[in-house]
């Protein structure tokens, strides 16, 4: 379901595209001295628009999946630890080996339970009035993971006793996964920016002053009315067109 913020940009292209089309029926009655109100750039600024916020758009659903990806894939660190730490207790290894690793292991679960509640909020809360927190909070919580998991895999690649016949629990397969995880951080991090830049360009093409959608379709309608008059019939075609900063 769209958000009314979300609403309330393509109501801003869409109530610009039904005043060009009424100020093309005006002919050449409407000739603006402003360049950025003529004809042409009105259009031209309508379809920066709806480019802008097509752009945002495909970065929320590009941000969503990617965090979706990461999410899945770190839901598996817990119980590959637990199993790793399962086949360090089956073998040789000395009780300290054991502990130091498990010392180790233990914060990397705790971390997973406590990022639970968080990996299941929506990709959106990162909302336009704060999205710098949700990424440093995101990127602190995962990659704080992904450096005890290479300090665990260091501790257990230490110990010379452990050497499973599981491939996945061997060092190799152990590294094997950080790599894959860190690659699918990078890749949620890159999306959460990439849609941060987005909504900024989004922002900035419908919203920036003087020069940004609201502003320039404003200053339309108000040519308009000094051209026609308040109480004429064009001003009052147009006059309940509503332009709002989001």
């Amino acid at each position: 379901m769209a958000t009314s913020s979300a609403t309330g940009h393509v109501k801003n292209v869409d109530n610009l595209d039904t005043l060009i089309s009424s100020v093309v029926g005006y002919g050449a009655a409407f000739n603006p001295a402003k360049a950025s109100l003529k004809l042409p750039a009105l259009q031209a600024l309508s379809a920066s628009g709806r480019n802008a916020i097509a752009a945002e758009h495909n970065g929320k659903v590009a941000e969503k999946n990617a965090g979706d990806a990461r999410v899945a894939a770190f839901k598996l660190l817990g119980p590959l630890v637990t199993r790793t730490m399962n086949a360090l207790r089956a073998s040789d290894a000395s009780a300290q080996a054991v502990e130091a690793a498990n010392m180790i292991a233990r914060k990397i679960k705790g971390d997973t339970a406590s990022s639970k509640k968080k990996e299941a909020e929506p990709a959106d809360v990162a909302t336009d009035a704060n999205p710098v927190r949700h990424i440093i909070s995101q990127r602190t919580d995962f990659e704080t993971r992904l450096d005890l998991f290479d300090l665990f895999i260091k501790q257990i690649a230490s110990i010379i006793q452990y050497n499973p016949n599981e491939a996945e629990l061997k060092v190799a397969g152990l590294t094997a996964f950080f790599t894959e995880l860190k690659t699918k951080n990078t890749a949620a991090i890159n999306a959460t920016t990439q849609h941060s830049n987005a909504r900024i360009s989004r922002n900035d093409v419908l919203y920036r002053d003087s020069t940004g959608l609201v502003d320039v379709a404003l200053d339309t309608k108000m040519y308009v009315k000094s051209v026609f008059g308040a109480t004429s019939p064009q001003y009052k075609q147009i006059a309940k067109l509503v332009f709002k900063k989001i």
